[in-house]
């Protein structure tokens, strides 16, 4: 295992692109930090994000890791681009001639993926920690690690999505093409939605429940947003409908189920292209 890793890392800071983009992400992920100091203009009434509660212990679980889940483009891109490489510059065929099965070869890449989604998570764990102990009211421990889950979803939600990414990337082998194609998947899924809501259906919660099987709405329903939850959001909110019905903001374990299956079947649809192509 840690053979294969070295390979695929070694491949990955030696392109220049790659690095740029990997080094980009961690770093505007610590930008999260910089909210604490924004102020907006909501109704009339100026108020800065960080004295709303926004990260307080257990909001920040939610708020950082919703906002953190978007800039996973970047590594998006680095995992296409790392097998659009493999086949512009034949590393795949050289790695089977210097010993590697196909099927290590995919190992070596979903290892990646793992790796990828793990370490911005455990970046995302610390990062709140720090800014959870610095603004946050409530840092008494059963507090802190109320909303941990959380977390896991962001784990998932990035492992789902990459290993999508490593899919298309072996599929379409041009790094252009895939992400295309996964932006057309990305909008198509979203186009039947809209068709399905508003033609078929005409009814949210069946629309919902009947998408939610589809692969990149399922992982996006993982962590739903969480602006609504803002102190003075929901102050606003109760002045102006004081009949409005509380939002679910909860992760769905049958959600994380259907997460899970996906992220299973584009390992193997990737496995299984790459050991029937002749490569």
């Amino acid at each position: 295992m840690k053979r294969l890793i070295s390979i695929e890392f070694q491949k990955l800071w030696k392109n220049r692109s790659s690095k740029v983009l990997i080094l980009s992400y961690f770093i505007i992920l610590s930008f999260i930090a910089l909210i604490a100091s924004v102020k907006l203009d909501f109704f009339g009434m100026e108020f800065k994000l960080a004295d709303q509660g926004i990260f307080n212990f257990p909001y920040i679980w939610h708020f950082n890791t919703y906002v953190a889940v978007y800039l996973k483009a970047f590594l998006a891109i680095v995992i296409v681009s790392m097998m659009a490489n493999e086949y512009t510059y034949g590393t795949l065929k050289q790695n089977l001639i210097d010993g590697l099965s196909k099927k290590e070869i995919i190992q070596s890449k979903f290892l990646v993926v793992f790796l990828f989604a793990l370490s911005s998570t455990v970046f995302i764990f610390l990062l709140t920690l720090i800014l959870g102990y610095s603004f946050s009211s409530f840092t008494e421990i059963s507090i802190v690690f109320q909303d941990i889950a959380y977390l896991g979803a962001f784990f998932l939600d990035l492992l789902a999505f990459f290993s999508f990414c490593l899919f298309a990337g072996i599929l379409i082998k041009r790094s252009a093409f895939a992400i295309g194609f996964i932006v057309v998947w990305y909008l198509a899924e979203w186009i039947t939605y809209g068709f399905l809501l508003n033609k078929v259906f005409n009814n949210m919660d069946l629309t919902n429940k009947v998408t939610g099987y589809f692969p990149l709405i399922s992982i996006s329903n993982l962590i739903v947003e969480p602006v609504t939850r803002f102190k003075a959001y929901k102050a606003i909110e109760t002045q102006m409908n004081a009949n409005a019905l509380p939002k679910d903001y909860s992760i769905h374990w049958d959600n994380v189920i259907v997460v899970i299956v996906w992220t299973i079947i584009f390992m193997l649809m990737s496995y299984r292209i790459l050991k029937k192509r002749d490569l």
